[in-house]
């Protein structure tokens, strides 16, 4: 049913009433599933004492990390308990440890937090990081320099 259109911004919007699905019209377990699920934690800002430079190791910078994290989370989509999925809260307790650890390389960095979230989080089986500088002193205007990687447990994790 078509109801009274109503204006904003100048643009005609029209409205349907849509009478809501009854929870037996609407899909179930055996009618969809899902096939790739991802936990993702973006623009995690974390300052840290990495680089080739000494400089670097004493006055620190600012770190942009994005991460997503493949895991298997249907259970909880079902059923709303935290428990079954994984707490991206301490996936980021996780991270921020191993970024207190200084390195010389964002590779080295980006393997030990892969390494680190493989092993507290067994469910979880592929791990996309994104790992920035912010400002990095390479004596050129540049806004961030970073690395990607993608790990993907094997049977020896």
């Amino acid at each position: 049913m078509l109801m009274k259109p109503s204006l904003t911004s100048g643009r005609v919007i029209r409205l349907y009433n849509i009478p809501f699905q009854q929870k037996n019209d609407l899909p179930t377990e055996k009618t969809m599933k899902e096939t790739e699920m991802y936990i993702h934690l973006k623009g995690l800002k974390l300052f840290a004492y990495h680089g080739v430079l000494p400089q670097e190791n004493k006055v620190g910078a600012e770190y942009t990390i994005n991460l997503s994290l493949k895991t298997d989370f249907s259970k909880a989509a079902e059923n709303d308990r935290l428990e079954d999925t994984t707490d991206y809260s301490k996936v980021f307790d996780t991270v921020k440890k191993e970024m207190k650890v200084p390195s010389r390389l964002l590779e080295h960095v980006s393997y030990r937090i892969a390494r680190h979230i493989f092993q507290d989080f067994p469910e979880i089986t592929e791990i996309r990081i994104g790992l920035y500088k912010q400002n990095p002193p390479m004596g050129a205007d540049c806004e961030q320099t970073g690395i990607e990687s993608i790990y993907t447990k094997t049977d020896e994790i």
